[in-house]
């Protein structure tokens, strides 16, 4: 169904006694934390530039935090969570945006203390936003969502410190997640050798049809020894877990490699001695996508629609409905997910 039938069908206004569907995390007086399927009324929601009609989320891992109460994430309970959001403006407060825009919302506060994209609406500040690429349609735009913008990001930073191809293998840990599932298709478009570390034997063959040309296991991207200086093997690596991986990773990336670092899955500790940096002159660089500048979020946006995005996103992801998410955030916390789950409203 195109969108604007599918508008039209919805009859959108932005009355604000106009109920709709929305994820609800609530705290009960014991101190748990219950989710499930409200109705709430624009009314609910933050005034700000955009009224969004969404049509489009994608789990993220901070959804299935700030469902689960992380004050770290979310201060304030009712809160509806959704990093993600692809949608269509029903009402503009501002001249760059007019009913009928195709937009795409990532990152920002957006899901963690504003009212996020698990629900039919969101009204979120113009800043925020990003027209949808031409070549994207909205349900592209969300399996690559945060997690495909943040692996994204990372390739960003190794063609920028001019890591190309013939340089030599890309590692990418955490693979089979959001974010390293994504890089591992991205790098394969830009034609990198990716090398994939699983620790899901039954996920090898999946791995290699996204592009990872070699899939190794967790003891053999883990070094014990200690040694502050271990054979260059990566040109470059995309690290989503942090921990000993991370230092492993580092003291194995060759001369004027680098390392981007997303996530802290295993821990949040990094013991690395500098003889990486100042021997190799190995670089290491944090990815903190969700306040990426717009000018720079516009630039990794336009890499991902003319170079690096898949051509097998259907693998990559599955479409849930509204109703499965309070489960599927249940998942993702266990570590039992593979691939990004989008959210069909």
């Amino acid at each position: 169904m195109k969108i604007k039938e599918t508008l039209q069908n919805y009859k959108i206004k932005a009355d604000m006694d106009q109920s709709f569907r929305a994820i609800l995390v609530k705290e009960t007086p014991d101190g748990q934390f219950d989710v499930r399927i409200s109705q709430r009324l624009i009314s609910d929601l933050p005034e700000n530039d955009l009224l969004i009609r969404v049509f489009y989320s994608g789990l993220n891992y901070k959804d299935a935090l700030s469902a689960s109460g992380n004050k770290g994430i979310t201060k304030k309970y009712p809160h509806t969570p959704g990093i993600d959001a692809a949608g269509v403006v029903v009402d503009s407060k501002v001249p760059e945006f007019v009913k009928g825009d195709e937009v795409i919302v990532t990152g920002y506060d957006l899901g963690m203390n504003t009212s996020g994209g698990l629900a039919e609406y969101i009204c979120v500040p113009a800043s925020w936003v990003v027209r949808r690429p031409e070549n994207l349609s909205l349900e592209e735009a969300m399996i690559i969502g945060t997690s495909g913008f943040t692996a994204a990001s990372g390739i960003y930073e190794i063609i920028k410190h001019g890591v190309q191809p013939e340089s030599g293998e890309i590692l990418v840990t955490g693979a089979t997640g959001a974010v390293g599932s994504m890089a591992v298709a991205m790098l394969a478009m830009a034609a990198y050798h990716v090398v994939a570390v699983s620790g899901k034997p039954e996920a090898s063959e999946w791995l290699r049809q996204l592009g990872a040309e070699r899939v190794i296991s967790r003891e053999e991207a883990i070094d014990t020894t200690g040694k502050p200086l271990l054979p260059g093997k990566w040109a470059a690596v995309i690290d989503t877990v942090g921990g000993n991986m991370l230092s492993t990773a580092i003291r194995s990336t060759k001369e004027r490699g680098i390392i981007t670092n997303c996530g802290m899955i295993v821990s949040n500790e990094l013991n690395v001695s500098v003889f990486p940096f100042i021997l190799r002159a190995v670089r290491l660089i944090g990815i903190a996508s969700a306040e990426t500048p717009m000018q720079r979020r516009l630039e990794i946006w336009d890499l991902i629609y003319t170079k690096l995005k898949p051509e097998n996103l259907s693998q990559i992801s599955r479409t849930v409905s509204l109703e499965k998410v309070p489960e599927e955030l249940r998942l993702m916390l266990t570590g039992k997910q593979q691939g990004k789950v989008i959210v069909s409203l």
